[in-house]
């Protein structure tokens, strides 16, 4: 059974990963190019976007789109907003680096894990997966804002049997986890506080990726359909087609409507994706609808703006609006040059972003960035980058 310990403060990370971290932290001021920002410039309160690249990540100013610094790191690392106005995790060999976006620095605070996954950010926590250990990592996010030479107190839940995974904590304290071991995932499994088990299901193979929508309804894909946990009850939702595999989901905190990625074919090559699965928590329904010819997709062009709505940027180089309730596309805008499918699943190309109003996308293939209005399709900036892009993650 998956027991909660006592509070325990993570320190940073361990001697060999203070040399590894050493050659990572910002520019000094002194030394930065006549075009950039300086560090006390960078600490405004605007909207930054962490840009990953191949051995680093770049500190992207989100209203100009102009490069604040360029931070040397691995060869292949991941970035996930922290929930606050300030950080980003970073995933590494290491574990999940804090990255400060307004004084940028690569700090050397650092959640140890052999094998870093999933951050997930829900009701005022930030919860850490390791894949290696299965142990949970949960901080106050608000405590994370504030942090100076030392990451704040954490609660960690030990892991059951290890395996690739996420947690998410609700508002009343309850986790909901997935479980699994070394020969595959199976489903997910609910605790309160107490680490008593509230349910349990083991109809979710291959489950994969969280949302969590309007009541605190949280849903998992699974490689037939998806599970929802709501009201203390996990519900099947079972694809159409005998292989249906779901794995992320798109959600909004203001509708029970989420959509989530879909593939029909295990067969098929590469990673473009040219079906959607709806789903509504509240009516526990799931509908499968295509999109039309030419558009496709991949886990990383979906996001969910402000007002609900879904964008994407498809593999035509077009931002598209989706309606959540139906699939349909409402409008498509001009974002992009045409791409096509990464042959692995970590090669660069393009991702979406979004904070408010704004829309931000990638073109790997130009190695440039762009702004726009997902409502009128106004280009609201663009910027070129000194480095490839692959994953970003937007503050503020």
């Amino acid at each position: 059974m998956t027991q909660r310990k006592r509070t325990a403060r993570l320190a940073a990370g361990v001697a060999g990963a203070a040399l590894l971290l050493a050659g990572c932290a910002a520019q000094p001021a002194a030394d930065a190019p006549a075009d950039q920002p300086t560090s006390t410039e960078a600490a405004s309160t605007g909207p930054r976007v962490a840009v990953a690249y191949e051995g680093g990540v770049l500190v992207v100013d989100g209203e100009t789109l102009e490069v604040i610094d360029d931070l040397a790191s691995e060869e292949f690392v991941r970035v996930n907003p922290a929930g606050d106005d300030r950080h980003v995790f970073v995933t590494t060999s290491e574990g999940f680096q804090l990255l400060d976006v307004r004084d940028p620095e690569l700090t050397d605070l650092v959640v140890e894990a052999a094998a870093a996954g999933h951050v997930v950010r829900h009701g005022g926590k930030t919860v850490l997966y390791d894949d290696a250990t299965s142990d949970t990592t949960i901080f106050d996010t608000a405590a994370l804002a504030e942090v100076d030479d030392a990451l704040p107190d954490a609660e960690v839940i030990e892991g059951v049997d290890a395996h690739h995974g996420v947690s998410v904590v609700l508002e009343d304290g309850t986790l909901v986890t997935t479980v699994g071991d070394a020969s595959g995932r199976s489903g997910i499994r609910a605790v309160d506080t107490e680490g008593t088990e509230i349910a349990v299901s083991a109809e979710c193979p291959n489950v994969h990726g969280e949302g969590t929508a309007q009541d605190e309804a949280v849903v998992f894909g699974c490689e037939n359909g998806a599970v929802v946990f709501h009201d203390g009850a996990i519900t099947k939702l079972t694809s159409p087609d005998e292989f249906g595999r779901i794995g992320n989901a798109y959600v909004s905190g203001n509708s029970p409507l989420v959509l989530m990625d879909y593939k029909d074919d295990p067969d098929a090559e590469g990673y473009l994706l040219t079906n959607l699965a709806l789903v509504d928590t509240e009516a526990k329904t799931l509908e499968k609808v295509a999109l039309p010819d030419g558009i496709s997709y991949t886990w990383r062009g979906v996001t969910r703006t402000e007002d609900g709505d879904a964008v994407m940027i498809g593999s035509d180089g077009r931002l598209h609006v989706i309606d959540p309730a139906t699939g349909e596309i409402t409008a498509s805008h001009e974002a992009i040059e045409a791409w096509e499918s990464p042959t692995e699943w970590q090669q660069a190309h393009p991702a979406i972003a979004t904070t408010g109003d704004v829309v931000y996308v990638t073109d790997s293939a130009n190695s440039t960035i762009v702004a726009l209005d997902p409502h009128t399709g106004e280009e609201l900036a663009s910027g070129e980058l000194p480095h490839v892009p692959n994953e970003i993650a937007v503050v503020g």
